[in-house]
């Protein structure tokens, strides 16, 4: 597949967008990787690593002795990451150019730990993901994942209704091309299956105003959503902006507030 069949794109836009996004979410991956005990000398696969934000910090936790381990087929998201690696002298990241749906298995066998987000969703074998997760990491490796537990929390307070049906539309895109935007539903089902322990569970759902900074997360996504859903026919351009107004005039009222789409963490430890 080329970079086009990224369902959310790969431009310029886009890459801001998820540097922005892993900025916000920074201190909750950080904690949970902490609590699964990612540390310095471990191998660890970053699956899905897009643009590599979330590898470069992964290389800086197991520093030098370690090895950060990037798994992503776009090669627009991998020559940012190549990029990011030179300036940084992160000679402990090692970068993998691969679909994870056409993968038999992750390039990389007994690691200490995986590290995927927002990537299961998308993927059209999600369970061989699982699967393959599980295969890579040796016994008593840990994963941690932050997948969609119910993308249909995200809506406004009080309710817009072009709102709810931008969100319906994001969702069935998402699943015309294959992926599930409430996959964690099954998540620990399948870890469990496969012989696996599930350690922990924990939802992340935030109401937020335009003053709070999480609100910029998912805010930044009805933008480029918008353009994207136009792009690939999903929305009239005129229908888009209506959405986009009502969106700006509710975040302009006193009292606007947004409920996030639900997330849930998951740490798996392997037996």
């Amino acid at each position: 597949m080329s970079d086009r069949g990224y369902v959310l794109g790969t431009n310029d836009e886009e890459i801001a967008r998820l540097g922005l996004q892993h900025r916000l979410w920074r201190a909750r991956v950080h904690d949970a990787w902490s609590r699964a005990g990612f540390e310095p000398g471990m191998r660890i696969i970053d699956v899905g690593a897009g643009p590599g934000f979330a590898t470069v910090d992964l290389a800086e936790t197991v520093g030098p002795g370690g090895r950060a381990i990037a798994v992503e087929r776009s090669e627009r998201f991998l020559k940012r990451l190549r990029a990011e690696v030179a300036a940084k002298g992160l000679s402990q990241v090692e970068i993998h150019e691969a679909d994870l749906d056409d993968l038999e298995q992750l390039p990389a066998a007994s690691v200490d730990g995986v590290w995927c987000r927002w990537i299961v969703s998308f993927v059209r074998k999600p369970k061989l993901l699982v699967d393959r997760i599980l295969a890579a990491l040796r016994p008593g490796g840990v994963a941690v994942l932050h997948e969609y537990l119910d993308y249909s929390t995200w809506r406004l307070m009080p309710p817009v209704p072009s709102f709810e049906e931008f969100v319906s539309v994001v969702m069935a895109s998402w699943r015309e091309q294959g992926g599930e935007p409430d996959i964690a539903r099954v998540l620990p089902g399948w870890f469990e299956q496969a012989g696996a322990e599930v350690v922990s569970t924990r939802p992340f759902v935030d109401v937020v105003m335009p003053s709070d900074p999480l609100w910029q997360w998912p805010a930044a996504f009805v933008h480029s959503g918008l353009d994207r859903l136009v792009e690939i026919g999903k929305l009239p351009a005129a229908r888009a902006e209506v959405m986009r107004s009502e969106f700006l005039d509710h975040a302009a009222k006193p009292g606007a507030r947004m409920v996030t789409p639900m997330v849930l963490e998951l740490l798996v430890r392997k037996r």
